[in-house]
């Protein structure tokens, strides 16, 4: 099924920019959405939001479980 949508044309240049020629914009869009796909990805991946270093982490563990001597 195709649809039609509605761009200005600064975006449809800014689109346009981003491809080839004869690229057609469906490809060059699709190329962008896979590459924020994969972003998106990454930076879930690396999000460092409520984590902890690895020496704070044996700082922790080290104080709360001693080792017996």
């Amino acid at each position: 099924m195709v649809t039609t949508i509605q761009l200005s044309n600064e975006l449809k240049e800014k689109i346009a920019s981003f491809g080839s020629k004869n690229e057609t914009y469906e490809k060059i869009i699709e190329r962008l959405y896979d590459m924020a796909c994969k972003e998106h990805l990454r930076e879930f991946l690396m999000d460092d939001k409520d984590t902890i270093s690895l020496d704070e982490f044996e700082r922790e563990i080290n104080s709360k479980w001693p080792e017996s001597k």
